[in-house]
């Protein structure tokens, strides 16, 4: 099985600390997928420096098939990062040349070659799943923690897979939203919620499942690594609890260490 993710990437800085790491949510999950045996590709763009090397190279050394990572003229994504008592708290954002990306026709053949294609709003592919969705391509899409943000209403009845990270209660409010999202359109809607652990529906009923607990040194890449460990239970072909009870596995690995991966 194959999954392509496309998107976003950036290096994230943690100033406070002296030290930097390769990240953005589609490069995380690409990483995460190939951490638990799954091939995967990355398709986006990268700036023709130095951070863009590092992010090139560390995405060949886990094994991820950067075949479709552009290399364009100006400076890679940066973004700030604080650790504050082991949540990470994001700064200052440079898109630097992923502002201008768009899929071009060539990725778009490249990504439909791929068992599932996966992303999120900041990835600027919002406005391609369309075209993807019609020639035969299963869509994972990760709406992060912007619930009303534009891009949900214009693009879930083209998103097989819906991810919301939302820090609330698991209640009648968050359960409507939940509903009220899946019946625009996906398979299955997932909201996860932190400490709380994860919510999803799938038109029938709700399933919850808790976190596994351990240690907690840093959450960056947390929910990104929720969704990789939930997409394996997907290829395979598993019940709804069991893909969440890998996405809680797959997470609880990510908060062990700093930084993404």
């Amino acid at each position: 099985m194959r999954v392509a993710a496309a998107g976003d990437n950036c290096i994230d800085v943690y100033a406070g600390q002296g030290r930097s790491y390769p990240g953005g949510n589609a490069v995380n999950v690409a990483v995460y997928l190939r951490r638990l045996g799954v091939d995967s590709s990355y398709v986006g763009a990268v700036g023709d420096d130095a951070h863009g090397d590092l992010l090139r190279r560390a995405l060949e050394g886990k094994g991820v098939d950067t075949s479709h990572l552009r290399v364009s003229p100006g400076s890679t994504a940066l973004t700030q990062i604080e650790v504050v008592d082991g949540n990470r708290v994001f700064g200052e954002h440079d898109e630097g040349v992923m502002a201008d990306f768009r899929l071009t026709a060539d990725d778009l053949d490249f990504l439909c070659g791929h068992d599932l294609v996966v992303s999120g709003i900041w990835g600027h592919t919002a406005g391609d799943l369309a075209a993807l969705k019609a020639r035969g391509a299963t869509i994972a899409f990760d709406y992060s923690d912007q619930p009303q943000d534009p891009v949900v209403d214009a693009s879930l009845g083209d998103v097989d897979y819906a991810f919301f990270g939302l820090e609330a209660d698991d209640g009648e409010e968050l359960r409507e939203f939940v509903r009220r999202a899946q019946a625009r359109g996906p398979v299955c809607v997932v909201a996860t919620l932190g400490a709380r652990g994860s919510i999803a529906y799938d038109g029938r009923e709700f399933t919850v499942v808790g976190p596994v607990p351990g240690e907690v040194v840093d959450t960056m890449g947390a929910g990104d690594s929720y969704i990789a460990g939930f997409l394996t239970g997907v290829l395979d072909g598993r019940p709804l609890a069991e893909c969440m009870a890998r996405g809680a596995a797959s997470s609880a690995v990510t908060l062990t260490y700093p930084g993404a991966w």
